[in-house]
């Protein structure tokens, strides 16, 4: 048998190097002999494969693991305002909040508030209008209140604030808790009625009962019985219940009141990421809870004043609901911009032309329903004769915080909107004021400001013609 010295020297099959050639050794292969070049080879060779198999885990684990950490420093990065990344609305109004209620300045015509860490922000807020509500609550000692305003075309929060002389920490959360809705939800019935176009603000509606009713099986109108009858937008200033709880049982429907719950916002997450607590409202179970809900006597209907306040700016839109934007301007401590407000449309809620009928259903409540006494003195003269205002009261028993609740929703100019606002408060046994007497407060403020700023501007554009 030959060896494989042999084979490769007759044949050339192979041709090995150097440091593979065998020496002789009987019938078996040669030993492989290492020359100097081998070992110098291998001495360099070896400890440099055996350091690339030692590194390769942490070069994987390093692979895998950097975009997540990355991803958290960028998420630190956010929160902290270490960075320029920049804030959503929904984070900056977090923030926002949250720095409203420590120590804030006025700088000009806004609020301003520093935090530890060096980031600066400036609020949506009129430091007037604030201010001067707080100070009315506090005036009427108002046991529970909130009050929210919003610039309806662009979601601008112009007022955020609450008062209470039975808890200390109501402010805080106040605006942000969920209430019992009340005559509120009529709005909503109203707008899947109208939606389906079945009724329009003019149409005739029985009913028996009295207006504020709270027993749906005195509603109906039975053949050869003898009712009233009302216009819808009559019904809807007046707050007429058995009107509306007949309207969503003979007309909406449960499966569409529900969709339309859904569509304003209730059972979902409106405003994520904020203190803002979802809005709730149960499926009614028969015909009798669905009359009660579409009257607003459904105590599991509960909302914010905040989400009342968007979804009333967004009727004043012309349907289209905006995110609710509560800090102008966010700079970290280099003075890097984080967060600049730009108005963004959540959703539509109703068309523009349903939009315009429930305008004309609101108008009644000050004209000559449920808050007409509120914007008219004593001689009956309107104390706003020159604004025309949209709203809906609602007024029902509560147990968080206990009391009587009463709500107030409106905005104007009817014309061309300028602000939507909603009042809570909650009274006890004696009360100075309702919601009702707070929002004609506000609006008397704001529009007599409105007047002063327009009076101030005539001269400047005067002067620059």
């Amino acid at each position: 048998m030959q060896d494989l010295k042999h084979l490769v020297k007759k044949k050339k099959l192979l041709s090995l190097p150097t440091w593979l050639k065998a020496r002789s050794s009987g019938n078996t292969f040669n030993a492989l002999k290492e020359t100097k070049e081998r070992k110098s080879r291998l001495r360099v060779l070896l400890p440099a494969i055996a350091l690339l198999l030692a590194a390769y885990p942490l070069a994987s684990l390093i692979k895998v693991t950097t975009p997540k950490l990355f991803q958290l420093k960028k998420h630190h990065a956010v929160k902290t305002g270490v960075s320029a990344h920049a804030y959503d609305n929904y984070q900056s109004f977090r923030l926002a909040a949250e720095h409203l209620r420590g120590s804030t300045k006025q700088e000009g015509n806004r609020l301003a508030a520093s935090s530890p860490d060096g980031i600066s922000m400036y609020f949506t807020i009129d430091p007037n209008l604030q201010e001067n509500i707080f100070n009315y609550m506090t005036e009427m000692q108002v046991p529970y209140g909130a009050f929210v305003a919003i610039e309806p075309k662009t979601g601008r929060v112009l007022a955020l604030t609450g008062y209470s002389t039975m808890d200390p920490a109501w402010d805080g959360m106040s605006c942000f808790r969920l209430y019992p809705m009340a005559s509120l939800f009529k709005i909503i019935t109203a707008s899947a009625a109208l939606e389906q176009k079945q009724v329009e603000p003019e149409t005739m509606f029985a009913f028996r009962g009295y207006s504020y009713s709270e027993n749906p099986r005195a509603w109906d109108v039975k053949p050869g019985q003898s009712g009233q009858q009302m216009q819808l937008a009559q019904a809807m200033g007046k707050s007429i219940n058995p009107v509306f709880g007949r309207l969503a049982s003979d007309v909406v429907g449960r499966e569409n009141i529900m969709n339309y719950a859904q569509r304003f916002g209730f059972n979902q997450t409106l405003f994520p990421g904020t203190q803002v607590q979802p809005s709730r409202a149960n499926t009614p179970q028969d015909d009798l809870e669905l009359k009660l809900m579409g009257a607003g006597l459904g105590r599991e209907v509960k909302i914010s004043p905040l989400h009342a306040a968007v979804m009333m700016a967004a009727l004043a839109n012309h349907g289209t609901m905006m995110a609710p934007i509560l800090a102008q301007e966010i700079r970290d401590s280099d003075n890097n911009l984080l967060f600049a407000e730009k108005p963004t449309s959540i959703r539509r809620l109703v068309t523009q032309e349903t939009a315009s009928q429930l305008t004309r259903m609101l108008l009644t409540t000050v004209t000559s329903g449920t808050s007409r006494k509120a914007f008219h003195d004593r001689r009956g003269r309107p104390k706003l004769a020159s604004v025309n205002i949209a709203a809906k009261t609602g007024s029902i028993d509560g147990k968080e915080p206990e009391g009587r609740y009463t709500w107030f929703a409106a905005y104007a100019p009817v014309e061309d909107p300028k602000i939507a606002i909603v009042a809570l408060v909650i009274n006890q046994d004696r009360w100075k004021i309702k919601a009702a007497h707070l929002g004609e407060h506000a609006l008397e403020l704001f529009f007599a400001e409105e007047a002063g700023r327009r009076q101030a501007m005539g001269p400047a554009r005067s002067t620059i013609r």
